[in-house]
């Protein structure tokens, strides 16, 4: 993926998460402006709890869209590359991590929804240090709290979804 900003999804991924869009996008928004609507109509808008929680999932919902617009935008759809014994992005790897054995997706965290995988993305800390590493390199990183984090890279799978 030679453009910084794609995402790479696999197409049930991608279709998953337009799905998701088109429902947000059509029936939701209409079914949330309803109501909003017949909590206006309730009265006094200031003490009106049903008005206000309503506008608050509406603002969550109108964000998640935006996300899923810009997220599909630059989605880059395909097969998970590979393994290789190389760290792309869209393959599992497992690493020791400051003494700790972990098995993680390099990638979105939309693409492993319903996965126990936990994911990292490549512009995350570990992502950088470890992005186009082998098995058996060593490397480390700075975590947010300033600690040094060593990581050997163990193996690298394609990611079977």
């Amino acid at each position: 993926m030679a453009d910084p900003t794609a995402t790479w999804l696999t197409q049930e991924a991608y279709d998953r998460l337009k799905g998701e869009l088109d429902e947000l996008a059509g029936p939701g928004r209409k079914d949330i402006a309803a109501r909003i609507e017949a909590a206006r109509e309730e009265g006094d808008l200031k003490e009106n709890g049903g008005y206000h929680a309503a506008k608050d999932e509406q603002g969550k919902m109108e964000a998640r869209i935006r996300d899923l617009e810009e997220l599909l935008k630059h989605a880059v759809v395909g097969e998970a590359p590979e393994a290789s014994g190389v760290v792309e992005v869209g393959t599992v790897i497992t690493a020791d991590i400051f003494g700790d054995e972990e098995r993680f997706l390099l990638g979105n965290r939309e693409l492993a929804d319903g996965s126990d995988l936990d994911v990292y993305s490549a512009e995350s800390p570990l992502g950088v240090a470890i992005l186009g590493r082998k098995v058996g390199d060593k490397v480390s990183y700075e975590a947010p709290n300033g600690k040094e984090i060593a990581v050997k890279i163990l193996n690298v799978e394609t990611y079977a979804g």
